[in-house]
């Protein structure tokens, strides 16, 4: 099912409509948005169009993303508050600073300890209100700058942790030293943070190699548009390689 290939008049999305959006792997939710709204704009001939998302997907990850027109923008802020579900890959063993595959590995670990039932009972240890440290590598502010402009600097600051729920955190599949996982969470967790302290809990470090939003409260992945039509080598050539900020 193709975004691309739709047809919507400018009344109807002036008023408000909620799209679901399947967001290719290397695009910024940014690049989603202006993507779409340039489409709807021309295709229903508008010159302006209210267009936002209800909750960013770094660059690195893919899946779910939900599109707000016109007056629907107004229910952004409740749609960021929904539990979101993912799956993805850890891979045990290695840390990198951005806890993700953004930057290169800087300490690896042993893993001859390990066994499935450790793994799985970590997991299981880290369900429920946690309190988690964002990632230096996020957009996050401190003192009018984004944590990320610090870190691509060197400079040292201090973290505060913030209390977020894991509701489920199930290792569907086991192949050392990839680890498969479902999360559902709340509002503000960074599964970048949660690889991490899951490599810590293990005593051999961890980082995340792969994610996909597969539900944002009631809305799931499935019914989602795809963006097949945009996603060709053009395309492709036209997205500027960006780092992952969330």
């Amino acid at each position: 099912m193709d975004f691309f290939e739709q047809k919507y008049k400018a009344e109807v999305l002036q008023e408000g409509m909620l799209f679901l959006i399947d967001k290719p792997l290397g695009w910024t939710s940014f690049q989603v948005v202006n993507k779409i709204r340039w489409y709807l704009k021309n295709q229903a001939g508008l010159k302006k169009l209210k267009v936002g998302h209800a909750g960013t997907l770094d660059p690195l990850a893919s899946g779910l993303l939900l599109i707000c027109t016109g007056k629907k923008t107004k229910t952004i802020r409740e749609l960021q508050q929904n539990e979101k579900t993912y799956s993805g890959t850890f891979y045990i063993g290695a840390t990198t600073p951005s806890y993700d595959l953004e930057t290169n590995i800087d300490a690896q670990f042993p893993i001859q300890h390990l066994s499935d039932d450790l793994i799985q009972k970590t997991a299981k240890s880290l369900i429920g209100e946690i309190q988690q440290y964002p990632p230096l590598f996020s957009a996050l502010k401190k003192e009018g700058k984004r944590l990320y402009e610090y870190a691509r600097i060197g400079e040292k600051i201090t973290l505060e942790a913030r209390s977020v729920r894991i509701t489920k955190f199930e290792i569907t599949h086991i192949k050392l030293p990839e680890v498969h996982f479902l999360v559902e969470c709340s509002k503000g967790t960074y599964i970048r943070s949660l690889a991490h302290d899951f490599g810590k809990k293990l005593k051999s470090g961890a980082h995340l190699t792969s994610l996909k939003r597969i539900k944002n409260g009631n809305f799931s992945l499935v019914n989602a548009f795809t963006m097949d039509s945009v996603v060709d080598e053009n395309s492709k050539k036209n997205i500027r390689s960006v780092k992952s900020i969330k």
